[in-house]
């Protein structure tokens, strides 16, 4: 089978190549799924460049989001058979190749409805914003939400949800343009960052009074000045350090105002709880009726996956890239 390998993690073109590897074969609980579509993720480029926080070995099959067709069933595996429809989440990566080995728990079924792009472009993104808003902390009608880097595929997943949840969606980007469709999308005010002090804006909006919540992927600077615009006993939801890890003061900014932190990976949520199942049923639900739309920006070839990786490292993408594996 043909597959993404990252041969070393040091982020150079040669150390990421196509080849063919070994067919799998499923063991005990285990599946594998021939692949159609792999969803491309900022994980991705950090396991590309070696600074992904949760390490694997290399050289390593990448990609850690897929949809496609069970292909066959290792023993002990009940819950789907050859020919299901699904998608996952895939914690161990092997997502960019003609055929993934998963352990069967990880698989969601997927409506006959939901085309094989929309469902590995809504995944780890959808059910991520799901449970930063849902899981890790509340949301409740009548909530106002500051969501750092807005335009950016969980951004817009943040805001379509929490909107839906009854919140009032406040959010800030850094690169022009892409305030644009958030704001089509739900969002009640984005500003560029470079352009106007987003504290200002909340202070403003909410007459000083402060958001509830604060949703933050990218820690340093702009997650230290989020702690002037939160209210007293509320919440800050970290899930990733775009710019840098949060400074040494995290401790005095908290403590100012008895604030929460919560820091989330997903693959912490346990994929056999309610909460993993209820995430996914969720989003899929919404995507369904209409209430979530699934932003895809670009589809490639096996062939164009470095492509693939510049566009996204260049952070100009509102949305998700794209993988094409199967027909």
């Amino acid at each position: 089978m043909r597959a993404v390998v990252l041969k070393r993690p040091d982020g150079q073109p040669d150390s990421m190549v196509v080849e063919e590897l070994p067919a799998p074969e499923p063991g005990e609980g285990e599946v594998v799924v021939s692949v159609a579509y792999g969803g491309c993720n900022f994980a991705d480029t950090m396991m590309r460049t070696g600074v992904y926080p949760h390490p694997k070995g290399y050289p390593l099959a990448a990609g850690i989001e897929m949809s496609g067709t069970v292909y066959a069933v290792g023993p002990g595996a009940t819950r789907v058979k050859p020919g299901d429809r699904v998608a996952a989440f895939c914690e161990e990566a092997g997502a960019f190749a003609e055929l993934c080995l998963i352990e069967e728990k990880r698989l969601v079924r997927i409506p006959d409805t939901m085309g094989f792009d929309v469902a590995a472009a809504f995944f780890v993104q959808g059910c991520t914003a799901w449970h930063l808003l849902h899981t890790v902390s509340t949301t409740r009608p009548g909530d106002t939400i500051l969501v750092h880097a807005i335009g950016g595929g969980v951004g817009l997943y943040l805001t379509q949800l929490a909107v839906a949840a009854g919140a009032t969606v406040l959010g800030t980007v850094g690169t022009p343009g892409k305030e644009a469709r958030p704001l089509d999308w739900g969002a009640s005010v984005v500003v560029l960052r470079e352009q106007r002090d987003f504290r200002q804006m909340v202070n403003d909006v909410t007459g000083g009074r402060g958001v509830d919540k604060v949703i933050d992927s990218t820690g340093g600077s702009i997650l230290d000045r989020s702690f002037d615009c939160i209210r007293p006993l509320g919440h800050v939801v970290s899930y990733g350090e775009a710019e840098g890890k949060p400074y040494p003061n995290l401790w005095e900014r908290l403590v100012q105002k008895s604030l929460t932190f919560t820091r989330l990976h997903i693959g912490h949520i346990d994929c056999d709880s309610e909460a993993w199942s209820a995430g996914a049923r969720n989003v899929m639900d919404l995507i369904g009726n209409g209430s979530v739309r699934v932003p895809v920006e670009g589809v490639y070839d096996l062939e164009d996956v470095h492509e693939m990786y510049q566009r996204l490292e260049s952070r100009g993408v509102s949305g998700k890239l794209l993988l094409r594996i199967g027909s």
